[in-house]
């Protein structure tokens, strides 16, 4: 509204205290002009009346006199001489209106009869009572007899005192009006380089930091205007050097391979990445908490450290398990000054260097597990050949043959070892050559149709190839599906089937092997192709076939190095299938 705005104000605020000023003016003037006028209208009839009487004292001609006396009144007054005879009075006018009854007031005004008593000049206001006309009377004594009264209708001076108060009450309008307009001018002067920097700043808020104000004097509000537009250049500087780093600090943050999140001290998360919101997800899913992205719920392990963080004001380490993955946060404090206004948690899948350092002591120990059996055998056997404790011939050589089969045990555990190792490295060079794909497959399935048919399980092959030859390591995939098809004869009760399917084109051979038989625990499945890991034992068909945990570690490596992939899927009690896609070369 007009009154709220600072011309308005400023406006309202200049006219007020003229016109206060103008007012205790306007009525100190009109009470100046009306006892000025009326103290000059009684100083000019004492002064005539003076005259008249100083005239008349001197004449003796009284007619004269009077004659006299009447030129030097002006024509809105009247003279009245009184003579005071044996104790009457006589009047004298110069005016043949006045009688005796205009003049009983004069007889009877105790004041005005003081004047024929020889003491003193007299004036006064008073009311005609015959006409009820408002008059100023001057009276002054004439020799010893007699006195002079001069009195005047106060109708002229109160006309002049009435042209007086209009010209005062004009020029107080004028000066309203005129006071008026100055304000206007004055307010709008100043106030329209302030309405700009008022839209300026509106259009800083609203993020267009090239606006500028005009300097349109150079004066005080010139100088802010200039100051401002230093200001806005300042601000868009120092906002686009904020927004540059913001950018650095979110790309930096986003390209993270750790979750990063940021907490208020309310608990509420600020800034999160995409791996601290797969982690956030994963611990809302383990505790059946239902969060949106417009409304995300901290879990409340991040609370309790950030309680732990607030409260000691140190920085905290913890460990957190969810789905299988193992979590380290470390959660540091930020601080407003000298209170905490936060915390940061940066929190890394530490699950891989776990399983690391798992495999690598399970390693070790399923080398030194797998290398001490034999080595017991050979040591003991070898220790009763020397002994004598086998006497026969017979005897020798049945102990003999078991040091040769644990000897080959631990060459294969060895030789095998060692391939994992260079293919590992990628020292391990493929020799691929064309083959005959239907051939290749008769001749590893014809190898075991006689395991087959020991453990009584149904031996398949279902093929489906548009091309009769391939480009393939021989070797190498013939060990795979070696691997492979053992296991799954293996673990495949009687009365069971092993099928093999094989689906070649000129781009692809897929290779599946099927079985029906106990299948994998599903928290083994992540885990079978690594080295010596071993799904549960009582999978094993024949105890004395168990493997050394390194057939499908190298089974994926020959694999991986022809460019391929190798899947498996299993449920427990129903079966499992492994899946090879090889690309083929044209």
């Amino acid at each position: 509204m007009f009154w709220r705005s600072v011309v308005g104000k400023l406006a309202i605020t200049i006219l007020l205290l003229v016109s206060f000023v103008l007012f205790i003016l306007t009525i100190l003037l009109l009470e100046f002009f009306e006892s000025f006028h009326v103290s000059e209208a009684e100083n000019e009839m004492m002064q005539s009346a003076g005259k008249m009487a100083r005239m008349i004292e001197q004449s003796e001609d009284r007619g004269f006199s009077l004659k006299n006396a009447t030129l030097m009144k002006d024509s809105t007054s009247r003279i009245v001489i009184m003579n005071r005879d044996k104790g009457e009075e006589t009047l004298d006018s110069t005016d043949a209106i006045l009688n005796e009854a205009d003049t009983d007031w004069l007889r009877n005004d105790e004041e005005l009869k003081k004047v024929l008593s020889q003491t003193k000049s007299i004036q006064k206001e008073t009311v005609l009572p015959n006409s009820g006309t408002e008059a100023m009377v001057v009276g002054t004594p004439i020799g010893q007899d007699r006195a002079l009264y001069i009195y005047k209708s106060l109708k002229t001076v109160n006309k002049t005192k009435a042209e007086t108060t209009k010209l005062i009450f004009l020029a107080a309008g004028i000066g309203i009006i005129l006071t008026i307009v100055f304000a206007f001018f004055l307010s709008t002067r100043i106030t329209k380089p302030l309405i700009k920097m008022r839209e300026a700043a509106l259009d800083l808020t609203r993020g267009e930091f090239n606006t500028k104000v005009p300097v349109l004097t150079h004066d005080e509000i010139g100088e802010l205007a200039m100051a401002f537009n230093r200001m806005g250049r300042q601000l868009h500087f120092h906002i686009n050097a904020l927004r540059q780093e913001k950018e650095q600090i979110s790309s930096i943050v986003n390209s993270m391979a750790d979750a990063v999140i940021t907490l208020n001290r309310n608990g509420n998360m600020l800034l999160t990445n995409p791996p601290a919101q797969q982690f956030i997800q994963n611990l809302n899913y383990e505790q059946e908490i239902k969060s949106s992205d417009e409304n995300p719920i901290t879990p409340e392990p991040l609370n309790e450290t950030l309680s732990s963080v607030i409260q000691d004001e140190k920085e905290v380490i913890r460990e957190i398990n969810t789905q299988g993955r193992t979590w380290v946060m470390i959660m540091t404090p930020l601080y407003d000054h000298t209170t905490i206004r936060g915390a940061v948690a940066v929190i890394r899948d530490m699950t891989e260097e776990r399983q690391m350092d798992k495999m690598r002591q399970d390693f070790i120990a399923n080398v030194s597990h797998e290398l001490r059996t034999p080595i017991s055998m050979l040591q003991g056997y070898s220790e009763a050949i020397v002994d004598d404790v086998a006497e026969t011939t017979e005897e020798k050589n049945e102990l003999a043959q078991i040091i040769q089969e644990e000897s080959l045990r631990m060459g294969r555990l060895v030789n095998e070892l060692l391939d994992l190792a260079r293919m590992e490295a990628g020292s391990n060079q493929l020799n691929k050559e064309q083959i005959d794909t239907d051939a290749f497959i008769e001749r590893i399935l014809k190898k075991f149709k006689g395991l087959a048919d020991d453990n009584h399980v149904e031996l398949i092959a279902e093929k489906h190839l548009s091309v009769t030859a391939v480009i393939i390591d021989a070797d190498r995939i013939e060990q795979v599906l070696t691997n492979l098809i053992d296991n799954a004869i293996r673990h495949t009760k009687d009365n069971g089937y092993v099928k093999v399917s094989i689906e070649g084109t000129e781009t692809v051979l897929n290779i599946a092997i099927e079985d029906n038989g106990s299948g994998i625990p599903e928290e083994d499945i992540p885990f079978v192709f690594d080295r010596f890991y071993k799904a549960d034992k009582s999978r094993a068909r024949n105890s004395e076939k168990k493997g050394t945990g390194l057939g499908l570690a190298i089974a994926k490596n020959i694999v991986e190095a022809h460019g391929g992939t190798i899947d498996v899927k299993s449920k427990r009690g129903e079966g499992t299938t492994f899946e090879i896609n090889l690309p083929l070369q044209t």
